[in-house]
């Protein structure tokens, strides 16, 4: 009896071992008995009957599925190379593993019909520019296929767009003809740039350099100007003090005629010939004689003293004898 006690003991201990389940935090226990779906358990330590329930763990996490490269043809008759990566992640369990037998296979085979569709309707320019719009469109209609599935497609990523190899060559030369294009142009505009930046610092100095001298002009006018309007009212400044002090003096006729001879004096020393008396004063008309008579005199006086020298010689001689 003790044997058998122990025996019973021990295989209840593995029945009852065989029951437990452990869930991990990022995976779903779906719990059956007798084939059939009973209910959804989350992680933690889990108990089932044995031999009458069972338990399938699904995967919540995200993952990724390689769609194997195809050949697609665009909307201009190009033949492509694409393949492309889907990353999905589980929302409903229960969908995921009732509603469809293998989920990567069905998302595989979706996503290459799709990418056909797609592309098929773009050109071949078009294709290899606009990947972010292929993967945004490709994406939004595995999620909407994929919704009864219980699967939420994150997102689709489109590895390589590769064109026969003709196209490729075609498209390198088209590409290095474009850059040549591209680069004369901008030579091109460099010059016109460069030709007017010279033009318009040409016109600056020249504007510059003319400005410059107009302000010298007018400098060495202005100088001018102040020079003259000086000496004029110097002049004037004189001559209105001599007035004054001729009128203040109280001049005689003879005075004046004697000043007015050392005036022609002065005009007359030089090479001149003949000379032009004004007779606007009739002050001046009085003394006239007066004057002729000092220009005698002034005659007389270098004969008389010629004559002198000779007689004082002469009387020298008498007296010795």
């Amino acid at each position: 009896m003790p044997i058998l006690g122990f025996i019973v003991a021990v295989v209840i201990f593995i029945i009852a071992l065989t029951g437990i389940r452990i869930v991990r935090p990022y995976e779903k226990g779906l719990v059956e008995r007798f084939g059939r779906y009973q209910k959804t358990v989350d992680s933690g330590l889990r108990f089932i009957v044995p031999f009458i329930e069972r338990m399938i763990k699904v995967d919540m996490r995200e993952q990724v599925v390689d769609v194997p490269p195809q050949e697609v043809i665009t909307k201009d008759n190009v033949v492509v190379t694409v393949d492309a990566v889907v990353y999905y992640e589980a929302t409903d369990p229960v969908k995921l593993k009732y509603n469809v037998a293998n989920f990567t296979v069905a998302a595989v085979k979706l996503a290459q019909t799709n990418l056909r569709n797609v592309i098929g309707d773009m050109a071949l320019d078009e294709s290899l520019t606009s990947r972010e719009s292929i993967n945004v469109k490709l994406r939004q209609v595995l999620d909407d296929a994929t919704d009864k599935w219980g699967v939420r497609v994150v997102r689709v990523e489109i590895q390589r767009i590769e064109p026969p190899g003709d196209v490729t060559e075609a498209m390198h030369r088209q590409m290095k003809a474009e850059r040549t294009r591209r680069a004369v142009i901008l030579e091109a505009e460099g010059e016109r740039e460069a030709a007017i930046k010279k033009a318009d610092g040409q016109r600056q100095s020249a504007i510059l350099r003319a400005e410059g001298e107009a302000e010298a002009i007018r400098k060495v006018a202005e100088a001018r100007k102040f020079q003259l309007t000086t000496v004029a009212d110097g002049e004037a400044e004189a001559v209105t003090k001599v007035y004054k002090a001729i009128h203040q003096g109280d001049p005689t006729p003879d005075l004046i005629a004697i000043k007015y001879l050392e005036t022609l004096k002065a005009i007359a020393d030089g090479q001149a010939t003949k000379i032009f008396l004004p007779f606007e004063t009739t002050g001046i008309l009085g003394s006239l004689a007066g004057i002729a008579e000092i220009f005698k005199e002034a005659r007389e006086q270098p004969k008389q003293k010629q004559q002198a020298k000779p007689d004082k010689e002469a009387g020298g001689e008498t007296t010795d004898e």
